[in-house]
């Protein structure tokens, strides 16, 4: 998968897809394997994921099934209030709360977030290198994390081609936010807190683009969606009447 170059992300989920399978069903079994997805009590999303997964295994050992269909569930996105994103930002560390706050400033993905050089940061804006095959894109930056992120670079005496924060990766980063804010939810007696995923503040920049701009073309572009129906999914969240 290296070599064929998929992403770290890709491969590590397959790794631990991988593991999950083999722990209920022999690898070399397909029928075993079909049993095990089949019965598990689970969304059809990460069913078809474990398939295309399996499927990759089968292709690299030569062996042979019949992959099982399964569809992602259209459903609609759940949005997470400001105050408690804020809430979130306040509690962590300085380095986690500045990258929490560019992810609800700019809704980058979290391996566009990792990935950055710091190069990428130029006059109160970001230019990541888009993921997912999706369009490249310039969002801007509040002063506020503009003079966070220079004090970074200072202190690390970062070259323009070094990563903006070294020997972390988006898995990593999702670890290090989801011990924390699983802290802060015991901490404030709140399970709600343990509801709100990394991908919520990108969601967030989303929706709050929308609001303000009201226009899904411009929007899409920030989000580097490379179709409109993508960025279009966000639109029940901002409480329009019906003829709007």
């Amino acid at each position: 998968m290296k070599l064929n170059n998929k992403s770290d992300y890709t491969i590590n989920f397959t790794r631990k897809a991988l593991n999950t399978i083999s722990n209920h069903a022999p690898l070399n079994q397909p029928e075993a394997v079909k049993m095990f997805i089949a019965l598990l009590k689970t969304s059809d999303g990460y069913k078809k994921n474990l398939c295309i997964v399996y499927n990759r295994y089968c292709k690299f050992y030569g062996i042979t099934w019949q992959m099982p269909k399964y569809s992602q569930e259209a459903k609609n996105i759940a949005l997470p209030t400001r105050e408690k994103l804020q809430m979130l930002i306040a509690n962590a560390g300085k380095l986690l709360s500045m990258k929490l706050q560019l992810s609800m400033e700019t809704g980058l993905r979290p391996v566009e977030l990792t990935r950055l050089k710091a190069k990428d940061i130029d006059h109160k804006t970001v230019n990541p290198t888009t993921a997912k095959h999706g369009n490249p894109r310039t969002v801007p930056l509040s002063q506020n994390l503009t003079a966070k992120i220079a004090e970074h670079i200072q202190t690390y005496q970062l070259n323009p081609d070094d990563r903006l924060f070294k020997g972390q990766d988006a898995d990593h980063y999702g670890k290090q936010y989801r011990s924390m804010r699983n802290e802060l939810a015991k901490k404030m007696k709140d399970p709600t807190l343990k509801t709100i995923r990394l991908y919520d503040f990108r969601h967030y920049f989303c929706t709050k683009k929308l609001y303000d701009t009201n226009n899904p073309y411009t929007v899409m572009v920030l989000m580097g969606h490379k179709k409109l129906e993508t960025t279009q999914k966000y639109m029940h969240l901002m409480n329009l009447d019906e003829s709007e």
